[in-house]
């Protein structure tokens, strides 16, 4: 939605969708406004309990069968498995996406890879479709007054039109942009702490074959998953910047990472996204 400063201050029930790179604090904004009057709608999370359930079960399953120990209970129905997936604990997610590479290493063969990481984009593109639903049930259900819309990193590589119009017709889009100290910081803790990550599969063609010819290696059994992660992801990072701004251009509207690290509650949050929409974007 585009609003004019008056309109959005005098907008009743108030929702918002965040976007921008994991770390940019949108999860820690969601909960700030939680202590208010706020709906936290976490996207990583509905994908993880709704779409992606009972895949991330089946591969739990599957790493289990190979401990004859366990096996044996799964089969006679002796033992169960379970997600234990909340807003603040995402890793059964991740597990299931996977890294790219060695097997001996946990890595992934690359047609598993991919076919992970195409159940990830469609169900992240259920999960954002969903959104208009939660506003409804934030509201009438659990009497919420506005709503927050924590989308995941990965949503701008989505190439899904409807899902964009969707968040764009419910929701005012806010693009938070990393300032360069925190590029620098999100860069600097990826490749410290290497973590499974959503590509579009154009872009993981393109990179992969860079990298590949780049290290000397002939088949993608050879590659150590977690250097590929840390050699990859600051050409994600840059490569999805400008996918985030030409939806905000577009759609809605962009913050800095610097500008929201001075929010401390809901009032200088909303004047922040004021701020935002009476410079235009």
């Amino acid at each position: 939605m585009k609003f004019s400063a008056a309109d959005f201050r005098h907008w009743k029930n108030k929702s918002i969708t965040l976007l921008g790179m994991s770390g940019v604090g949108k999860t820690h904004l969601s909960n700030l406004l939680m202590k208010d009057h706020w709906f936290h709608y976490s996207g990583d999370y509905r994908i993880g309990t709704r779409y992606l359930d009972e895949a991330i079960l089946d591969n739990i399953k599957l790493m289990a069968m190979e401990v004859p120990f366990l096996r044996d209970l799964l089969r006679t129905d002796s033992i169960y498995i379970r997600n234990n997936i909340s807003v603040h604990n995402l890793q059964p997610v991740s597990s299931f996406l996977g890294k790219l590479g060695d097997p001996e290493l946990g890595g992934l063969p690359l047609k598993e890879f991919k076919r992970r990481q195409e159940l990830h984009r469609l169900a992240e593109i259920a999960a954002m479709k969903d959104v208009p639903d939660f506003i409804r049930n934030a509201q009438l259900i659990y009497g919420y007054e506005h709503f927050i819309n924590d989308a995941g990193g990965s949503l701008c590589e989505l190439d899904n039109s409807d899902v964009i119009e969707v968040l764009s017709r419910h929701t005012l889009v806010l693009y938070i942009k990393a300032s360069t100290s925190d590029e620098q910081q999100l860069i600097k803790r990826a490749i410290n702490d290497p973590k499974p990550l959503y590509y579009r599969e154009t872009f993981l063609d393109e990179q992969l074959a860079g990298y590949m010819r780049e290290k000397g290696i002939e088949y993608v059994a050879e590659i150590v998953p977690d250097d590929f992660v840390r050699w990859v992801f600051p050409r994600l990072f840059y490569a999805r910047i400008p996918r985030y701004e030409r939806i905000a251009a577009e759609y809605g509207y962009t913050v800095t990472s610097d500008e929201l690290a001075s929010v401390r509650d809901e009032a200088s949050f909303l004047r922040l996204v004021e701020q935002a929409i009476e410079r235009g974007g």
